[in-house]
């Protein structure tokens, strides 16, 4: 689904791997590794100094910029609601695209776990684990193929986090999204991934399934990083 082919942004280097559709993928290291450098990569929202990277056996380059995202949506550690209602946000993806039905609305709120009752509450109006909701369910509504998340419950209180990882999963899961997850928690990147791939000082140190990762781990560096 994806390929990056020495693919090079600082801090990262010269980083070569493929992911395939409905992987599960966690992407991990320390503080200043280029986690998030990386991921942003995956739709546009930074550009690579060197390298080629291609979705779908295309050059994300031959892709409008609109349209990469709209297949391969991102969800932020800080959710960056627009101004308006819930509704407003939820249909603005679609609406781009000549795409939105109201009917869609209750579906999609559904999906996060929240009350169609929502839908014309002021987005200001709600708390973080619903603005994160409400994000995921505005992402959701491009019927993306690839869901990329930025530390998506690292700012949200333990409860809440829980019940955002369970709304993922089941979302995952129903809709066979590839999902490719930056986190700092390796509990939750033992839950939720299957396979990880762990940056550090600028390359790819280390690819393999989470738990032979996490109980096995190869890389001295990696080891090193796991025990803290």
């Amino acid at each position: 689904m994806f390929r990056f082919e020495k693919v090079s942004q600082d801090p990262l280097t010269n980083l070569t791997f493929t992911i395939e559709k409905k992987e599960k993928v966690i992407l991990f290291g320390p503080s200043g590794a280029g986690k998030s450098t990386l991921l942003y990569l995956f739709n546009r929202l930074s550009e690579p100094d060197s390298g080629a990277i291609y979705f779908n056996g295309k050059s994300i380059k031959d892709y409008s910029v609109t349209e990469l995202r709209r297949n391969v949506g991102l969800v932020l550690q800080a959710p960056h609601l627009f101004p308006g209602t819930v509704l407003d946000n939820l249909k603005y993806g679609p609406s781009l695209f000549g795409e939105w039905e109201q009917g869609n609305a209750e579906t999609l709120l559904e999906y996060v776990q929240l009350p169609s009752s929502y839908l014309h509450k002021d987005v200001s109006h709600l708390s973080g684990g619903e603005e994160q909701r409400v994000s995921l369910a505005r992402t959701l509504a491009n019927s993306p193929e690839v869901l990329l998340l930025d530390e998506p419950t690292s700012a949200l209180d333990y409860q809440t986090a829980e019940e955002i990882e369970e709304v993922l999963e089941g979302l995952i899961k129903e809709h066979e999204m590839t999902m490719v997850m930056v986190t700092h928690n390796l509990n939750q990147a033992r839950r939720l991934g299957d396979r990880g791939l762990f940056i550090m000082d600028g390359n790819l140190q280390e690819d393999g399934t989470i738990p032979d990762m996490l109980d096995h781990p190869k890389n001295e560096k990696l080891l090193k990083f796991i025990e803290g």
